[in-house]
């Protein structure tokens, strides 16, 4: 893909915020490919060109410094584009969710104070006429074709200037995105996410997983989501390729993976699940794949072991978050990849695990407590929310993560299960995550997930909702048989459903508190 010669094959110089990233790469490799979409290839040259027309064109119709830049769609180049154009003129960049419903999109763009927004038509025609609602909003675009009220990105990027846009100068510790995390309750939560953090993110992130020139990276995870923000910026920081997938299929991220000869693949546990249960994958030539990343959620030990063994190549667990601006820990690309754990804190951070009985003590090694993380990737708070901020982050800095984790003492840290999704029955904790990874050891099992049912006598039971391997039948009850074999006896799920699929977030994470009521519509 990338055959062309270079005498400059080091990665970037450091920067102050990611509008500089584009033009800066564009000048140490002009010509090599940079992002592939279905629609179309560019090189960095390209991109840059484009993400400066994109920059021209907001600041004359009135955006400048710290003023909300909204985006909505899935994965395509324009999005891209539209981001880094953004945040070149000063803007404030506000990545939202495809799967917001119209309410929700006007209750972010009201509460952010969003100036524009640039959406697919799908996203347009399908929150209707809320946009009307929202009072900062002075212009939308759209980035298939436009209307009376909506111009279209193809014209916008035409009536501005083909010059350089020379990136605005921030304060690396200026307010840079304000990411809306996805509650279970309530309104969602802004995080604000400093330029500083949004460039040390993806640098530690490239660093630790030695992205290089050479990396062709096949990807499905939303540009909008920071796992995902990640792995393009860190990628092209290095010099590397992003092939970039509208939404995840397993057959078509398989296929990338052979044609572009890929050296990395990104994803979310369910990804890597449903690739294996895939029958393409028994032809499939992944040998290019030099290292895998997996994040978002717990993966089953089991999972990692298949993957790794098809595609002789590691598979490096990840841990993050919104409020962290993506990745919080990871392994080193050549040191121990030790499965079930999220690796050591990224440098220059901080993260400890503590009692969450009294939230102060230290736990010990092997103790799981609530998973606390401090240092400059941490949030700047919540926007508009000073109780939420208190809420989540204490004086000194440490950030309540909402993960139980256990350490090893040694620097290594393991995720046990989100703290909300816990079960307690009959006065034990019982964690998802823990049978979710001995069910997915079962050969007829593709995909697994566990919630709670309100029981009369123990107050909480689990219940697991399995998709079936391709060419399985499952019985529920060698399936229990399964895990009594494994669990201890009040783990065991009280009953097993069998579906057609799961209820997955736009990332590809697992909705354990919507698996009641989908799995009549999904079975």
């Amino acid at each position: 893909m990338n055959a062309e010669p270079t005498t400059d094959p080091t990665p970037i110089p450091s920067l102050d915020n990611l509008g500089q990233l584009l033009p800066s790469a564009a000048r140490r490799w002009p010509r090599r490919t940079a992002l592939v979409t279905d629609e179309r290839s560019l090189t960095f040259e390209e991109l840059d060109r484009l993400a400066s027309r994109v920059a021209h064109a907001l600041s004359a119709r009135g955006v400048g410094f710290g003023d909300r830049v909204s985006l909505v769609s899935q994965n395509r180049w324009e999005w891209v584009v539209a981001y880094h154009g953004a945040l070149r003129c000063g803007a404030v960049v506000n990545p939202l969710n495809v799967m917001l419903t119209g309410e929700e999109l006007a209750y972010i763009l009201s509460d952010s104070g969003a100036k524009v927004l640039l959406a697919s038509g799908e996203r347009l025609e399908a929150v209707g006429g809320v946009l009307e609602g929202v009072q900062s909003l002075e212009r939308v675009v759209a980035f298939d074709g436009a209307t009376r009220q909506v111009e279209s990105f193809e014209s916008l990027l035409a009536s501005a200037e083909a010059t350089p846009f020379e990136p605005v100068s921030v304060d690396p510790r200026s307010l840079a995105c304000i990411a809306y995390t996805s509650g279970t309750t309530g309104h969602p939560k802004g995080a604000m996410q400093s330029h500083l953090s949004l460039v040390l993110n993806c640098a530690y992130t490239a660093t630790m997983h030695v992205r290089t020139i050479d990396d062709i990276v096949v990807t499905a995870l939303p540009s909008a989501h920071v796992y995902g923000n990640v792995v393009i910026n860190s990628t092209w920081m290095a010099g590397g390729c992003v092939v970039l997938m509208t939404r995840f299929d397993p057959e078509g991220a398989i296929r990338r993976i052979e044609q572009h000869g890929a050296t990395m693949f990104e994803g979310v546990p369910a990804m890597y699940a449903t690739m294996l249960a895939t029958p393409a994958l028994a032809e499939a030539d992944l040998s290019t794949l030099i290292r895998s990343t997996v994040g978002g959620q717990t993966i089953a030990e089991s999972v990692i072991d298949a993957w790794e063994t098809r595609t002789s190549a590691p598979l490096i667990e990840l841990w993050g978050m919104t409020e962290l601006s993506g990745l919080g820990s990871t392994h080193a690309l050549y040191a121990p990849n030790v499965h079930g754990s999220i690796g050591v804190v990224l440098p220059g951070n901080e993260l400890r695990v503590i009692s969450t009985e009294d939230g102060v003590t230290e736990c010990r090694p092997g103790e799981p407590g609530e998973l606390m993380a401090r240092g400059p990737l941490v949030t700047m708070g919540y926007y508009n929310n000073d109780a939420a901020t208190a809420e989540a982050i204490t004086p000194d800095g440490w950030l309540h993560t909402g993960d139980i984790a256990t350490h090893d003492g040694t620097g290594r840290f393991f995720v046990v299960d989100r703290l909300k999704d816990m079960i307690l029955t009959a006065g034990y904790n019982v964690y998802p995550a823990e049978i979710e990874r001995v069910l997915i050891g079962h050969a007829s099992v593709a995909l697994v997930a566990v919630g709670r049912e309100p029981d009369p006598v123990k107050g909480e039971v689990a219940h697991a909702y399995v998709v079936p391997a391709h060419g399985s039948t499952p019985d529920a009850e060698e399936l229990s048989g399964y895990c009594r074999q494994h669990l201890a006896p009040y783990k065991v799920p009280r009953a097993i459903h069998f579906v057609d699929q799961l209820p997955t977030t736009s990332s590809g994470k697992l909705m354990r508190r919507m698996l009641r009521q989908s799995a009549a519509t999904l079975s």
